[in-house]
């Protein structure tokens, strides 16, 4: 006889992404992994007194989300001191959450709003100017990063960093200075980020204890969005191995709530060979467990081949020497076996990678390597091909209209046996959100409203579903292992707040997780789940950004069937109306508040709305 399940979940509508049997209405899980996934008949037989029963009650369930491509390490020790846009609709109610984070931010902290947005999300569709922003904040620093473009900097600010007029211009960036030669606060990447994120380098960390908290809290953030997997892939100022002693603690601790593959970033420009030389003595591919392992290099191989996109000036010219730099880390690793990732958004980067992975693969056969090219904005069918040829992958995500013009060909990469994952690169330039990137995919349209992606290249549902999912387990070779509902794997899932399948495609960026499961464990739960996970200690400081405002901001806060209506989540109640969609007064039918309940949650404090 079969040994009982540990969880039964059943009366589901469960999409497996098993080929062989797609859907199913129960399942079982038993040591973290799926047991049998089937009818509600066939799994009921492994319930055993000590299992666990959980009425699905319909709702739509799918494998946890994967992503291919996030900073979540260095996001998680910032998560807790960050303003958050990611989903804010209107400049105005942007502007509204940065002044009640500015009136209750200390000396001698920064507020800071890193990331995650772009102008196009806002019905004004501009950034604030920096007169807008040294109004509501003329004395405490203030520093805004827009994609890899920009940062705007206060008054404040300037003084903090210590810009003034005599401060040169940095290589490949710009201080934007007035007609007397005096910084505005505008800091211009031309053409990479360097500048941006060295002046944010500079301004106040969280200490270990917090930086601690905030990481299990931005973990948790993602879990409300279905993600139980992410490849991280490193950082600028995310050194290894100090960087990386809060997430090992919180691995020993048992507290990580998604599956970390991480991929070592070097740091060091003309010493990156020395980086991956030291590293490859200390750590191997595929060291680690099914929580946290090591996963190979990049995306940062060497400085000479970073070509950081700004759609909005001419795409910069590599140096003479990229090439000569490369090769010999490329054949370091290929010869370590380690898998790469290399940051290359235009097609001539590209051209000039594959000379250098030709090359090594001639002497060190690259075959079995999983390495991939990240973004790949321009790429052109002959490249597609020799990425095939040579066995690798391409990680594609999207931020921005602007990137959203110049869009990867997927259906061709598709078509040419490539293997493609999808993911966000959060959390400094785009969105941390799993559906808006899952939207683009299957509408072309942004967070703008703007349809920039040719519907001969927009994918079905379960094919951008499964971007997100299987096929993202090749990139950290753990293909069979995760990212489907299948006997065997590991139980990550998510039960969804709509429908996936069904809801109208407008809505598909709105969609958050009511039960996502990690190894059959619950990490986050709500509406009639909220009571199966644990609860988190409050976010630390106290003076927290997410404690006010969460973290992406909903549009709406709908569960299938009943139409509830969220408070616009930027309205800054210290109620938390419309954070992590919950409501203040739970669902209000098909119906929503009436003037009297207006006036009831104005009193609170709630003075935007979103019906």
């Amino acid at each position: 006889m079969n040994a009982s399940a540990d969880l039964i979940l059943f009366n589901g509508r469960i999409t497996t992404l098993d080929r062989q049997a797609p859907e199913a209405s129960a399942l079982a899980i038993r040591d973290g992994r799926f047991v049998t996934v089937g009818d509600e008949r066939e799994v009921m037989n492994l319930a055993g007194p000590e299992t666990r029963r959980v009425d699905l009650k319909g709702r739509r369930v799918i494998p946890g989300l994967i992503d291919s491509h996030m900073h979540i390490i260095r996001g998680g020790l910032n998560y807790n001191m960050e303003l958050r846009w990611d989903g804010v609709r209107s400049l105005a109610d942007a502007m509204r959450m940065l002044k009640e984070q500015v009136d209750r931010t200390p000396a001698p902290q920064w507020v800071y709003v890193v990331g995650g947005f772009t102008e196009h999300q806002f019905a004004e569709k501009r950034l604030p100017t920096l007169n807008e922003i040294n109004t509501v904040a003329p004395d405490t620093p203030v520093f805004i990063l827009h994609l890899y473009d920009r940062a705007l900097l206060n008054g404040a600010a300037l003084r903090a960093v210590g810009y003034t007029k005599d401060t040169p211009n940095p290589p490949g960036g710009e201080i934007q200075r007035d007609a007397h030669g005096n910084p505005t606060g505008l800091l211009i990447a031309k053409p990479n980020a360097t500048i941006l994120y060295a002046t944010l380098s500079k301004g106040p960390k969280l200490p270990p204890e917090y930086q601690k908290n905030s990481s299990r809290h931005f973990m948790r953030e993602v879990n409300r969005l279905g993600v139980t997997g992410v490849i991280d892939a490193g950082g600028g100022f995310q050194n290894y191995p100090d960087d990386y002693q809060i997430i090992e603690e919180l691995h020993r601790e048992g507290q990580l709530t998604v599956r970390l593959a991480y991929n070592l970033f070097t740091q060091k420009p003309k010493e990156e060979l020395n980086d991956f030389d030291s590293w490859a003595k200390q750590v191997k591919p595929g060291q680690g467990d099914d929580l946290y392992r090591h996963n190979g290099a990049g995306e940062m191989l060497v400085y000479s081949a970073a070509d950081f996109e700004d759609f909005k000036v001419e795409r910069p010219e590599m140096p003479p020497s990229m090439e000569a730099d490369l090769e010999p880390v490329v054949r370091l690793l290929a010869q370590n076996r380690w898998p790469w990732r290399l940051h290359a958004t235009y097609n001539e980067t590209i051209t000039g990678a594959l000379d250098v992975f030709e090359k090594v693969n001639r002497d060190v056969p690259l075959e079995g390597l999983h390495w991939f090219i990240d973004h790949a904005e321009t790429i052109d069918d002959r490249n597609i091909d020799r990425i095939a040829a040579l066995g690798g992958g391409i990680a594609v995500k999207r931020y921005g209209n602007k990137a959203a013009e110049r869009t990867p060909p997927i259906k061709r990469m598709l078509e040419a046996g490539v293997p493609v994952g999808a993911g966000t690169d959060a959390t400094r330039v785009a969105s941390y959100n799993p559906w808006v990137s899952l939207s683009w995919l299957v509408t072309g349209k942004t967070l703008g409203g703007l349809t920039l992606y040719p519907s001969a290249n927009r994918l079905d549902r379960e094919s951008a579903l499964r971007l997100w999912t299987q096929a993202n387990a090749w990139f950290s070779t753990e293909e069979g292992k995760k990212g489907q509902i299948k006997a065997g794997q590991l139980a990550d899932l998510a039960v969804l707040s709509d429908d996936y399948f069904s809801i109208p495609e407008d809505a598909i960026q709105d969609i958050t997780s009511v039960l996502t499961l990690l190894g059959g464990r619950p990490v986050h739960g709500d509406a009639e789940f909220k009571d199966l996970a644990p609860s988190l200690p409050p976010p630390m400081p106290d003076w927290a950004p997410v404690r006010a405002f969460g973290g992406y901001q909903q549009r709406r806060a709908g569960l299938e069937g009943d139409r509830k209506y969220a408070f616009a989540a930027a309205c800054g109640c210290a109620n938390n109306c419309g954070v992590h969609g919950h409501s203040h007064a739970g669902a209000w039918g098909s119906n929503p508040p009436t003037s009297d309940s207006r006036s009831f949650w104005g009193a609170l404090g709630c003075s935007c709305w979103a019906f």
